[in-house]
């Protein structure tokens, strides 16, 4: 396995690698093997090696949606990063692999007097990640502009137009069916470009003031409960500033857990579980978490 996982020319494989330096809450033990990915057809291969010499293969992307247990995983982790995060433009459409960070796809867009994706300028993650869960902020969201993806599915490379995608709110046909994105495509609408960097800069602004950017953490935490919104259920229930470890929910966004020291994912999950009960218990809402555990 390891000999066919390593003549993959264009990928990188590592051994006992540390996910705290893959994920943006600098936090999780050691991946068995991990492989930064440099084309989509390593990444298909590399899932068929791993599921022919039967070990479990876990697809990320930036890390920002992420919580690693502490004893690592017994897997081999494929990074979309760094090697696959072209950007291409044509007219009003754009194109980028899974692995380019959505900030820069937006100030790509904006460069090229695009239109559409100034809501992303301030998410974390990657096109890919953010395409599988229809990332959204102020108002935007990734449904609002993509025309397709290629991704993995059951094995082979598939095209998926937006319409069989099945977006909703932080779901899509690619969660359900557990595929991993490898490209999307967007439709974006001719403007100024002065006008455009001006909105993102407003966001980015917004986003400053009220989001604990100083700290690592996985972005927001639950999943927004129908008729609520998460971080006012957990501040309305006196848990801002609550802390176990280096894990706290920011002071300044109870949506948030912030690692401020050297947090370990079990000084996390037990927050998450201590704000998910004492919510329920004062509103009889549950929290449904949003970061992806893995591990535990």
């Amino acid at each position: 396995m390891i000999e066919e996982l390593t003549s993959l020319s264009r990928s990188h494989l590592m051994e006992n690698e540390p996910m705290e330096k893959h994920t943006t809450f600098k936090i999780g033990g050691p991946a068995r093997w991990f492989l930064d990915a440099g084309c989509e057809e390593d990444v298909e291969r590399a899932l068929s090696i791993a599921k022919t010499h039967g070990l479990p293969a876990i697809v990320i992307g930036r890390g920002s949606n992420l919580l690693v247990a502490d004893r690592g995983l017994d897997a081999l982790v494929i990074e979309i990063g760094n090697g696959m995060s072209q950007i291409h433009v044509d007219g009003c459409s754009v194109t980028a692999q899974a692995g380019a960070r959505l900030s820069v796809l937006s100030q790509e867009a904006a460069r090229h007097g695009l239109s559409g994706l100034e809501f992303a300028a301030g998410i974390p993650g990657g096109v890919g990640g953010g395409t599988a869960m229809n990332a959204g902020a102020y108002g935007g969201q990734m449904s609002d502009v993509l025309t397709g993806a290629r991704a993995i599915e059951d094995g082979r490379i598939v095209k998926i137009p937006a319409q069989d995608m099945e977006l909703g709110y932080r779901q899509s046909r690619i969660l359900k069916r557990n595929g991993v994105v490898l490209s999307a495509s967007f439709a974006l609408t001719p403007d100024d470009p002065a006008r455009i960097t001006e909105r993102m800069q407003e966001l980015n602004r917004r986003r400053r003031e009220k989001q604990p950017l100083s700290f690592p953490s996985a972005g927001s935490v639950f999943k927004r409960p129908e008729g609520y919104f998460a971080g006012a259920l957990i501040e309305g229930a006196g848990l801002k500033g609550c802390r176990i470890g280096d894990a706290m929910v920011s002071p300044l966004h109870a949506g948030f857990i912030v690692n401020v020291g050297h947090a370990t994912a079990e000084d996390v999950r037990s927050l998450i579980e201590h704000i998910q009960n004492t919510v329920y218990q004062k509103d009889g809402v549950r929290l449904e978490t949003e970061v992806r555990m893995l591990g535990f």
